[in-house]
């Protein structure tokens, strides 16, 4: 990873609202496994990649 996706990544994950789209690598996002759990108000999700590429979120 370039220093230039490091810098846009640390910035995109920054708590200070922005009018700014954020852009996260579902690489980078997802990792070796493949998956991440996600908690969003109090609930666990969990974000994968299935085999043919598509993303899958369930509760």
């Amino acid at each position: 990873m370039n220093n230039t996706e490091e810098d846009r990544i640390k910035h995109s994950a920054s708590p200070y609202p922005s009018h700014e789209k954020r852009l996260i690598s579902s690489k980078l996002l997802l990792g070796d496994e493949g998956s991440v759990l996600i908690e969003h108000n109090g609930q666990h999700y969990q974000l994968r990649q299935t085999q043919s590429g598509k993303l899958i979120l369930t509760k």
